[in-house]
């Protein structure tokens, strides 16, 4: 009788399919065991539960908002300034709009004002910082680093505040004034850690072997600058959330009648301390948002800083 040889399990295949099977359970380990050290800490499970919670109403403002018609081109000036009640519940504005689902609506501009920001400075901050800090002491090192030693020496506030005012006041155009301002950061970030890790037996012993510069930045050096770059991209998010919400403060940022936190508490300033409300609750909604951030990234950090321990 002859036997089939595709019958015949490969002794390879059956290796390779059980390195793949050790590594997909190595990494479900290590994200238990990343959750169980984030989870310890009281106080960055709340930064988490605030910020889940900040990204659904924000996701779902057109059905949790008591008035969603509230958020566009709408007035009501025989309900115009009315303090807080059962009918509105933190109040309404100048001109008789929700504050409660204007509030909603614009937390929605400034989550997207932070995740753009971020997805647009930091890989073009990481490659420059890579390459920087790879080729030390050369001329790409001075050149990158000179680039990135200007920007910082410009306070970002005014930078942004420049560079807004030059374009067209909207939503789109202060993200690409923040990003403008925010790179430069990262490069100096991964630039230090590069710069140490470039000496590392394991980048030598791939130089030795003949791996290319890709493989060197990006197998070998980069993984190893992932923690410090996602606690502080968790703690920039807030810190992007606050420079955008000053933009449209002063009137270059999200132009009404979009609602935006930062135009909101502009609006609201002209009426205190008589009508409050208008101006304190878009604030204490900037601030529980930071916050959040904030207390998720601490808790990053700690995570992985004792994962690195």
């Amino acid at each position: 009788m002859q036997v089939s040889t595709n019958s015949i399990p490969n002794q390879s295949s059956l290796s390779l399919e059980k390195i793949k099977q050790l590594q997909r359970t190595s990494r479900r380990e290590e994200i238990g065991r990343n959750w169980y050290k984030f989870s310890r800490n009281p106080i960055s499970v709340i930064g988490l539960l605030v910020v889940i919670t900040v990204i659904l109403l924000a996701a779902f403002a057109p059905y949790v908002a008591p008035y969603p018609a509230h958020a566009g081109p709408f007035t009501d000036f025989a309900n115009a300034k009315k303090p807080p009640s059962p009918t509105y519940w933190l109040g309404t504005d100048q001109i008789g709009r929700d504050i409660l689902s204007r509030i909603l609506f614009g937390m929605r501009s400034s989550l997207l004002m932070g995740v753009v920001v971020l997805s647009l400075v930091v890989p073009p901050g990481v490659l420059l910082g890579l390459l920087a800090g790879y080729y030390h002491n050369t001329w790409i090192d001075s050149l990158i680093m000179r680039l990135t030693d200007i920007f910082l020496a410009v306070p970002p506030l005014v930078l942004a505040l420049a560079v807004a005012s030059v374009l067209k006041p909207n939503l789109w155009n202060s993200m690409m004034a923040v990003s403008l301002m925010w790179w430069p950061w990262y490069t100096r970030l991964v630039y230090g850690l590069a710069t140490a890790l470039r000496n590392e037996y394991f980048v030598i012993a791939a130089e030795v072997t003949g791996a290319s510069t890709a493989h060197i930045l990006f197998r070998e050096i980069f993984p190893n600058t992932v923690s410090p770059i996602l606690t502080k991209m968790s703690i920039d998010i807030a810190w992007v959330i606050i420079i955008g919400s000053m933009l449209s403060f002063v009137g270059l940022g999200v132009q009404p009648p979009e609602p935006s936190l930062g135009t909101m508490i502009a609006d609201g300033a002209k009426y205190l301390p008589d009508q409050w409300w208008i101006a304190v609750f878009p604030a204490l909604a900037i601030v529980v948002i930071v916050l959040g951030f904030n207390l998720l990234g601490d808790g990053i950090r700690d995570m992985f800083a004792s994962e690195e321990a």
